[in-house]
């Protein structure tokens, strides 16, 4: 009997591929997410600083307006960053879960085609025990030979 051949294998290359893809994608977009929430995170400690080192300077002696002023446009310029880094990050979320989503679908289509491969690799298998032991069955009955009086 002829070996198993998976009629579709390569479908199944093409599918395995598509997810490898797509997997690749939701990497990227998972990165990048990554990246913003580090920016996030970032801005954060500064603003933190940044309002620790306005505060000292209130806390003692003569008041620099300059300073305040300057101080003051350093935070508007990290909230206005941090807001759209938030905005950012809530698209790049969304996508995250796109692809998260197309990947899913792309590892149940080869989940599929990997179920039939095995489920008709044991019909095969199955077929190919049942031929050889209908071989073996004809041939201790043509082997047979009956002794005299046993009949």
């Amino acid at each position: 009997m002829k070996p198993y051949r998976f009629r579709l294998a390569t479908l199944l290359k093409i599918r395995e591929s598509t997810r490898d893809e797509r997997r690749r994608h939701l990497l990227e977009a998972q990165q990048a997410h990554d990246t913003l929430q580090a920016r996030l995170g970032e801005i954060d400690d500064q603003l933190r600083e940044a309002r620790r080192l306005a505060s000292d300077s209130l806390s003692g002696g003569p008041v620099n307006v300059d300073r305040l002023l300057d101080d003051g446009r350093y935070e508007l310029v990290m909230l206005a960053e941090q807001a759209m880094i938030r905005q950012q990050s809530k698209t790049v979320a969304e996508e995250v879960e796109r692809r998260r989503q197309t990947l899913v679908a792309a590892d149940r289509e080869v989940r599929v085609l990997e179920k039939l491969r095995e489920t008709q690799q044991e019909r095969h298998n199955v077929e190919a025990r049942r031929r050889e032991q209908q071989v073996i069955d004809e041939a201790a009955t043509l082997g047979y030979v009956p002794r005299e009086g046993s009949l």
